[in-house]
C-alpha cells in the first residue's frame, strides 16, 4: 500500500506529482512549484534517515500522535488542530477529521489525556470570523484508506460524510497537499485558498503562508483556544494580548485544564507590517486598543497585500514571561529564512536518528522502526529559556546552573518501562539533565516526587510515583552528576511518611484495601516496584538499613495474591477477598474499579523486580509458564466498563496498554526463553504497521514506540532498575548504535527472516553467550552482539538456572 501523505520518495517528487494534478494556471500549482524550488537538494531528502519517518503513523486509530513540526525534545510542537474535543483529539489532530482549525504551538504526543494547543494561529481571507465553526470530515469511508479493517483492538472513529464546516474560521484542506517530514509540515487550506507551511526551532515556531487571489488577508490569533473539558470550552484565565508596533503581538495566559494553572507566554513577529490589528474580548472588538486582558481574547492582524509575497510568522514561547519569549525568539531566529530553518530542523533530526543505523530487507520495517525512533524523541520536552530560567513545580521562577536544561512532559507511568531505558543507551548525554530535573521537581513541587508533570504543574495522572524508577535506574547505571544526596530524602519522604493515595494503608496492612480506595490492587503492585526503586536510591546514599527494609516491603504484592486462584485480586480492609471476582473485569463490582487500565489477568503479571520469588508462589517454573500460556490463549472477552486503553489484545494480554509491556519476556525467568522469542516476534509483527492506524494503542509519549525499538534490537528492560536487558527476538538484520564517547554497539542477526524467530545461539564480542540476558554495563562498553536465528526453537538456550535473568535478592 502507498500511504498518500508520505515523503518516502522525497518531497520534490511529491510536489511534481501534485503539480500534474493541477491546472497549469492554478495559483496553487504555481505556489507548489515555487515551494518545489525551495526544497533542499534531492540528496538530502533521499539519502537521509528522515525519509523513512512517516509522521502520520499514529494519527489514525487511537494513536493520538500529531504530524506537525518540532525539534528533538523541543519546547514547540507546531502542528494543525483538526479538533479540540473528544478522546481521539488528545493531540489536537486526527486523520479522520476533514478540516483544520488552525496551527497551535504545543501538543502532546500519544497521550490519553488532553491539554496544550497553545496560541492558535489561522490564516484567512475574507471577513474575520471569531468562532471556529462546525467540525468537518471528507466524504470518504475511513476504512477504505487502510486496505481493510484496522488492526485488532483499534477501532475506527464514526464518520459522518454529511458534515461540512460551518461559517467559522476553520477550513477544509486538500489531503493530497498535506505533506510532512521531521521538522516540516505543509497543507493547502481549500476554503481560504492558502498554502500553509510550518517548521520550528527548539523554542520557536516559524510559519510561511502563501495567500492566493487578490485582496486582503489576516491572521486570526485565538488565545482562548484549547482542549475542551467535556462540553465546556477550554478554561483560560489571566490572559493578555498586547500589540507592539506594527509587526509584533505578545501575550500570556493561565490554563486550567489537565495541568491546572500552567502558564504560557508568547511573542509573535511578522515578516512585514500588518495594516492594522484588532483585539477582541469575549468576541467583542476593542476599537483602537493595543492591549486586552481577560479570559477570552483573540486578535486579528490584517494584511492588505496578503498575496503579494509569502507571509512569515515566527512565535517564541516561554513558561516564564513575555520577555523570555522575546529572548527565545531573538536567540533562535535565523532571520526570515524559512528554508534555512527547515533545513536545520531536518539536519538535527538526521543527527538524532543517526544514533541507530539499521539493515533490514523490509521497507515497511525500516519505516516503522525510524518512525518509532522519531516518536521516542518527542518527549520529555524542553521547558527552560535560553537564559536558563524556568517555571518550577512551585510555579515560581528559578534559574538553572550553567549548561543545564529543564524538561517537562514526563509520562512516567508509561515511559519508565522502555523509553527511559532506551535513552540511557542512545541519549546518554541527556540523561543527567532529565534525571536531575526530576529531582528538582521533587524538591520544588508541593506534591512531592513527580508522577506526570506538565509545564510546571503536577497532573497527578496515573498511579505510583515512577520518577523513582527513572532516578534509581540512572544511579544504578553509573551516570555521573546525579544528585543522590538530594534525591534520597525526597523519595524517602514519599515512601516512608507521605499521606499519599493509599500509602498509609499500604504501610499498615501491606496492601491497599479495595473497599477503601480506587484502583487499589494496581496501586499496591506499583508501590512494590517503587519500594524496590527507592531501596536502590537509599543504598546509593548509604542508607543501608532503610534500603533493606524497603526491599523487604517490595514483596507486599504477596498480600493481594490469591494462591488458590492464581490471580491478584481485590481485598477488603478486614483481610477478606472481595466478591464477586472475575479476572476479566476491571473491578469486583460496579462501584469499584480495582485495577488501573487493566484487569486481574494483566495485573497478575505486574511484577518486574522479584520474579523468581513470585514464580515460587505459583508453584514453580512449570506452573508459572502455564499461567503465561493461558494469558495469551484465553478468550479475549472483557467484562464491565473496560477502558479503551485495554487494546491490542492477544488472549487477555493487552499490548495497547503499558502494564502488559514486559510480560512476553517473563518466560525467560522460567527457562522457557523460546516462548519469549515467539511471543515477542509475533507482537513486533502484528501490533505495529506503517500506516496512520498502525499503533495498537496510545503512543504515550514514546513508550509504545520505545517498546518496538528495543524489541526490534532484541532487547527489553523488564526491570529497568536492575540495569539488565532480557533478549527477545531481534527483527533487524543488523543495527549499529552510537553510545557516546566513540563507543559503538553492533547487533547482528544471522539467518534472520520472517519465519526464523528462534534464537539458536548468541555470541558477545565473538565469544559464546549462554545467558538469555545481558547487563547495561556490558552493552555500554560497546561491542558486537550476534544472534543466530532458526525456524524451530532451541529450548536449551537460556534454560539453565545460571543463564536466566536475575531478580531481587532481599
Amino acid at each position: 500500500m502507498v500511504t498518500r501523505r508520505r515523503f518516502l520518495q522525497g518531497s520534490a517528487a511529491a510536489l511534481t506529482l501534485l503539480g500534474t494534478r493541477l491546472a497549469p494556471a492554478s495559483p496553487l500549482a504555481a505556489a507548489l512549484s515555487a515551494a518545489r524550488q525551495r526544497e533542499p537538494a534531492a540528496s538530502s531528502l533521499t539519502g537521509g534517515l528522515s525519509r523513512y519517518v512517516d509522521v502520520f503513523i499514529g494519527t489514525g486509530g487511537h494513536g493520538h500522535t500529531y504530524p506537525g513540526a518540532t525539534r528533538p525534545f523541543g519546547m514547540v510542537q507546531l502542528s494543525p488542530d483538526t479538533h479540540d474535543q473528544g478522546w481521539d483529539a488528545c493531540s489536537g489532530y486526527h486523520q479522520g477529521d476533514g478540516s483544520i482549525m488552525g496551527f497551535s504551538h504545543t501538543h502532546l504526543s500519544g497521550t490519553g489525556a488532553s491539554d496544550m494547543l497553545d496560541v492558535l494561529v489561522m490564516p484567512a481571507q475574507g471577513p474575520v470570523r471569531l468562532d471556529p465553526g462546525a467540525r468537518g470530515r471528507p466524504e470518504v469511508n475511513y476504512r477504505s484508506q487502510f486496505d481493510g479493517m484496522p488492526p485488532k483492538g483499534v477501532q475506527q472513529p464514526p464518520v459522518d460524510a454529511t458534515i461540512t464546516p460551518g461559517p467559522g474560521y476553520r477550513s477544509r484542506y486538500d489531503r493530497a497537499s498535506e505533506q510532512a517530514r521531521p521538522g516540516y509540515y505543509r497543507v493547502h487550506l481549500t476554503d481560504h485558498d492558502i498554502l500553509a507551511e510550518l517548521t520550528a526551532t527548539a523554542r520557536t515556531g516559524l510559519h510561511r503562508y502563501t495567500f492566493h487571489g487578490a485582496g486582503a488577508g489576516h491572521l486570526l490569533v485565538d488565545l482562548a483556544h484549547g482542549f475542551h473539558d467535556g462540553d465546556e470550552p477550554a478554561k483560560v484565565s489571566d490572559a493578555l494580548l498586547r500589540v507592539v508596533g506594527n509587526d509584533t503581538l505578545v501575550g500570556s495566559r493561565h490554563v486550567h485544564q489537565w495541568a491546572n494553572g500552567r502558564q504560557i507566554h508568547f511573542a509573535m513577529k511578522l515578516s512585514r507590517p500588518f495594516t492594522h490589528a484588532t483585539l477582541y474580548r469575549e468576541d467583542a472588538a476593542l476599537d483602537e486598543a493595543s492591549e486586552a486582558r481577560g479570559d477570552h481574547l483573540k486578535a486579528a492582524l490584517h494584511i492588505d497585500d496578503a498575496a503579494s509575497a509569502p507571509l512569515l510568522v515566527k512565535v517564541g514561547l516561554s513558561g516564564v514571561d513575555i520577555d523570555g519569549a522575546l529572548r527565545n525568539l531573538e536567540a533562535e531566529s535565523l532571520g526570515w529564512d524559512f528554508d534555512a530553518t527547515r533545513d536545520a530542523a531536518l539536519a538535527e533530526w538526521e543527527h538524532e536518528l543517526g544514533r541507530i543505523h539499521i539493515d533490514t530487507g523490509s521497507d515497511a520495517t525500516r519505516r516503522t522502526f525510524y518512525t518509532a525512533l522519531y516518536h521516542t524523541m518527542l518527549a520529555p520536552t524542553l521547558f527552560s529559556d535560553v537564559d536558563g530560567r524556568y517555571r518550577g513545580m512551585d510555579l515560581a521562577v528559578h534559574t538553572l546552573p550553567s549548561g543545564s536544561h529543564n524538561y517537562s512532559t514526563y509520562s512516567l507511568w508509561d515511559t519508565y518501562r522502555a523509553l527511559h531505558p532506551l535513552l540511557t543507551l542512545v541519549q546518554p548525554e541527556r540523561v543527567p539533565d532529565l534525571v536531575n530535573g526530576l529531582i528538582r521537581m521533587a524538591a520544588e513541587s508541593p506534591d512531592g516526587p513527580p508522577v506526570w508533570p506538565l509545564q510546571g504543574v503536577e497532573t497527578a495522572c496515573m498511579i505510583g510515583y515512577h520518577s523513582a524508577s527513572v532516578v534509581a535506574e540512572a544511579i544504578a547505571k553509573g551516570f555521573e552528576g546525579i544528585d543522590v544526596a538530594k534525591a534520597w530524602p525526597l523519595f524517602r519522604q514519599r515512601a516512608m511518611d507521605d499521606d499519599y493515595r493509599g500509602l498509609p494503608y499500604y504501610r499498615k496492612l501491606g496492601y491497599i484495601p479495595s473497599d477503601k480506595d480506587w484502583e487499589a490492587v494496581s496501586k499496591t503492585l506499583e508501590y512494590t516496584y517503587d519500594d524496590w526503586a527507592v531501596a536502590n536510591i537509599a543504598a546509593a546514599a548509604g542508607a543501608h538499613d532503610e534500603a533493606k527494609a524497603l526491599r523487604a516491603r517490595s514483596r507486599n504484592y504477596a498480600h493481594v495474591f490469591d494462591a488458590k486462584l492464581g490471580f491478584v485480586r481485590p481485598r477488603g480492609e478486614n483481610g477478606q477477598w472481595l466478591e464477586p471476582f472475575d479476572p476479566r473485569a476491571v473491578g469486583h463490582s460496579s462501584r469499584w474499579r480495582d485495577f488501573t487500565e487493566s484487569n486481574a489477568w494483566q495485573a497478575t503479571f505486574l511484577n518486574q523486580h522479584d520474579l523468581h520469588h513470585y514464580i515460587g508462589m505459583f508453584g514453580g517454573d512449570a506452573a508459572f509458564e502455564r499461567k503465561l500460556d493461558a494469558l495469551f490463549t484465553t478468550d479475549s472477552t472483557q467484562v464491565g466498563d473496560t477502558p479503551p486503553d485495554v487494546a491490542g489484545l492477544v488472549g487477555q494480554y493487552a499490548h495497547g496498554n503499558e502494564p502488559s509491556h514486559h510480560v512476553a519476556y517473563l518466560y525467560a525467568y522460567t527457562g522457557a526463553h523460546h516462548k519469549t522469542q515467539a511471543r515477542v516476534r509475533m507482537l513486533l509483527q502484528t501490533m505495529y504497521a506503517d500506516r496512520p492506524d498502525g499503533l495498537a494503542g496510545n503512543e504515550d509519549c514514546g513508550q509504545m514506540s520505545a517498546w518496538y525499538v528495543l524489541g526490534a534490537l532484541g532487547l527489553y528492560a523488564v526491570d529497568p532498575v536492575s540495569t539488565n536487558y532480557v533478549f527477545g527476538s531481534p527483527l533487524l538484520d543488523r543495527a549499529e548504535l552510537a553510545l557516546g564517547g566513540n563507543r559503538r554497539l553492533v547487533i547482528e542477526t544471522i539467518g534472520n527472516s520472517t519465519d526464523t524467530p528462534y534464537i539458536q545461539s548468541v555470541t558477545w564480542n565473538g565469544q559464546p553467550w549462554t545467558r538469555s540476558w545481558i547487563s547495561h554495563a556490558e552493552l555500554a562498553k560497546g561491542g558486537t552482539l550476534a544472534f543466530t536465528m532458526g525456524r524451530t526453537p532451541n529450548p536449551a538456550f537460556g534454560r539453565d538456572a545460571k543463564d536466566r535473568p536475575p531478580s531481587m535478592q532481599v
